[in-house]
C-alpha cells in the first residue's frame, strides 16, 4: 500500500501555487529515512513571479507607519503562539527533533524574537536634525532597503525564518524567502499563517534547490541578500551579488573554542558542554564542538565527558528521554561519519564515534581525544554531534588554538579567575564570548561573526539595522 504524500505549494503574492514547469522534489523525514511530503522545485519563472509580487507590495508596504508594522508583527507572534502545535509537528517531521524540546526550547524563543522586532519598528533612530552649515539643515532618513532575498538552512528551518523575516518587514521591506529544499513544510505552514495578517506580496515563500537560491540572488529585483549556511554556499552569494552590488547578509559556518581552565567547575562545565555540544545532533554553527582543556585537569575532564556522552540519548521525537534526533539528511550522516573514519593514528575516539541503528540518520553521541591543531577534524566545521578535545599548557596557547581556525562566529571561556575571563573575552577573535555558559541567545543581543563565519548581524537593534539604509537630506534655511 503506498501511502500519498502531502503536497506542500510555494506562496507567492498571497496564493499557494505549484512551480511553474510542475516540478517537484520528495521531503524526507530524517528520523525515518522515509518521505512524507513533495515540495515545489522552483525555477526562473517562479523567482521572477516571487520578486515581482515583493516589488509591487513594497511601495505600500515601506509607506506603512512603524505601528502598524509593529501591529502586523505581534499578529503573527500571537498566530504562531496559537498553533504552537501544528508548528512543532511540522519542524519535528522536517528535522526529526525531539517534539517536547522543539516545542520547550525553539517555539517560545520564536515568538519572543518577533515581538522583539515589533517592537524595533518603532525604535529607529538617528543623529538629531542639526546645522552644519550655515544656512543648511541636515536630517538624517532610516529607510528599509527594499526586496530583500533570503535563504534559511535546515538545521532550524522555523527560527532562522523568523530571524529572516522579522527583522525586514519590521523595518518596512518585503521578503522572498527560501528554506532548504530538505526542510520546507515549517515554512509553508509559517506561510498559511501569515497569509491572514500581511498584505499580499509583502511575504514570500518559494521552494527549491541550490539553483533556486542562486536564481534568487542572482535576481535584478532584491537589494539585499541574507543567507544561514555554509561558508561555501555564502561565498557563492557573496559573488554572485557582487555582480550588481547587493548588499549582503551572511551567517555561515562555527568552529567553536570551549576554552576549560583549571579552576572551572568542572561537573558543570561537563554537563552544559554535552548539551550545548550535543543539542540539535550538534547541527549548530555556534555548538561547543572544540573543547581546550588545561593539561592538569585534563585526564579528568575528557573522562567525564567521555561519560555524559555515554550517557545522552538520540531517538525518535517522540521519546521525552531524547536530547537530540537524526541529522538532517544522509550527506550530513557520510559527512559526520567520513570525519571519524579519517581520524589520524594520534586521535582517540573515547565514546561513541557509530551510527545508532538503521533506520534514520542517527549518529551517537561522539567524544575524540589526543588531536593537534592541524588536524582536519579541528579545522573544518564537523556539524554532527561530535565533541573534540585538546589540551594546553597556559593562557597564551590557549589563544593560539582557540583562535587558530578560519570561523570566527561563537566561544566560551570557562574559569573563576574574573580577569583572565576578561582577557579572554578581549583576545578572542569570535562575534560571541560567554564566561560560564555556552549557547544562551536572547532577542536583544546581536549574533554574527568574523572571518569565514560571515558579517553582518542577526537579532537585536543591530540586526534590525542590516535592513536599513541612511539617507542625508540638507535643506536651505533660505528656502
Amino acid at each position: 500500500m503506498t501511502t500519498e504524500l502531502r503536497r506542500l505549494r510555494n506562496y507567492i503574492g498571497g496564493e499557494f501555487k505549484d512551480a511553474a514547469d510542475g516540478r517537484t522534489t520528495e521531503v524526507v523525514n530524517p528520523a525515518t529515512g522515509e518521505a512524507y511530503a513533495t515540495a515545489p522545485l522552483s525555477g526562473q519563472a517562479d523567482v521572477d513571479a516571487a520578486m515581482a509580487a515583493a516589488a509591487a507590495a513594497f511601495p505600500a508596504w515601506r509607506d506603512t507607519t512603524p505601528a502598524e508594522r509593529q501591529k502586523a508583527l505581534l499578529k503573527i507572534a500571537d498566530a504562531f503562539e496559537a498553533r504552537a502545535d501544528e508548528l512543532v509537528a511540522a519542524e519535528s517531521e522536517n528535522t526529526g527533533k525531539p517534539l517536547g524540546l522543539t516545542a520547550s526550547e525553539e517555539l517560545p524563543p520564536m515568538v519572543d524574537q518577533i515581538r522583539f522586532f515589533a517592537g524595533a519598528a518603532r525604535l529607529l533612530e538617528g543623529r538629531s536634525a542639526g546645522e552644519y552649515m550655515e544656512g543648511m539643515t541636515s536630517i538624517i532618513r532610516r529607510e528599509p532597503v527594499g526586496v530583500c532575498a533570503q535563504v534559511a538552512p535546515w538545521n532550524y528551518p522555523m527560527m532562522m525564518a523568523v530571524w529572516k523575516f522579522a527583522p525586514a518587514i519590521a523595518a518596512g521591506n518585503t521578503v522572498v524567502l527560501k528554506p532548504s529544499d530538505t526542510t520546507p513544510a515549517s515554512t509553508v505552514l509559517m506561510a498559511e499563517i501569515i497569509d491572514s495578517v500581511l498584505p499580499k506580496g509583502v511575504f514570500n515563500v518559494i521552494c527549491g534547490d541550490r539553483e533556486t537560491g542562486k536564481a534568487m540572488v542572482e535576481h535584478s529585483t532584491p537589494a539585499m541578500a541574507s543567507i544561514t549556511g555554509s561558508v561555501r554556499a555564502g561565498m557563492q552569494v557573496a559573488e554572485s551579488a557582487s555582480k550588481d552590488v547587493k548588499r549582503v547578509h551572511l551567517e555561515l559556518g562555527g568552529k567553536a573554542p570551549v576554552v576549560v581552565f583549571e579552576d572551572a567547575d568542572i561537573p558543570k562545565a561537563v554537563e552544559d558542554i554535552a548539551v550545548a555540544g550535543y543539542f540539535n545532533a550538534g547541527q549548530d554553527c555556534t555548538a561547543a564542538t572544540r573543547v581546550l582543556v588545561h593539561e592538569s585537569i585534563h585526564d579528568e575532564f575528557v573522562a567525564a565527558l567521555a561519560k555524559a556522552a555515554t550517557d545522552t540519548k538520540t531517538g525518535q521525537p517522540d521519546d521525552e528521554d531524547v536530547l537530540y534526533g537524526p541529522l538532517n539528511n544522509p550527506n550530513q550522516l557520510k559527512q559526520v561519519a567520513g570525519f571519524i573514519e579519517r581520524l589520524p593514528a594520534h586521535a582517540k575516539v573515547e565514546a561513541g564515534g557509530h551510527r545508532v541503528g538503521e533506520k534514520g540518520f542517527f549518529y551517537a553521541p561522539t567524544v575524540v581525544s589526543g588531536l593537534k591543531q592541524d588536524d582536519e577534524i579541528i579545522q573544518n566545521e564537523v556539524f554532527g554531534p561530535v565533541i573534540t578535545v585538546q589540551s594546553f599548557t597556559d593562557e597564551a596557547q590557549a589563544l593560539e588554538y582557540a583562535n587558530g581556525v578560519e570561523f570566527a562566529l561563537a566561544s566560551s571561556v570557562w574559569t573563576k579567575n574574573h580577569g583572565r575571563a576578561m582577557r579572554m573575552s578581549k583576545n578572542l577573535d569570535f562575534g560571541c564570548v560567554w564566561i560560564n555558559t555556552h549557547i544562551p541567545l536572547v532577542a536583544e543581543m546581536p549574533h554574527g561573526g568574523f572571518k569565514k563565519s560571515g558579517y553582518g548581524k542577526d537579532l537585536s537593534a543591530y540586526g534590525f539595522e542590516d535592513y536599513t539604509r541612511i539617507k542625508h537630506v540638507m535643506t536651505s534655511l533660505d528656502g
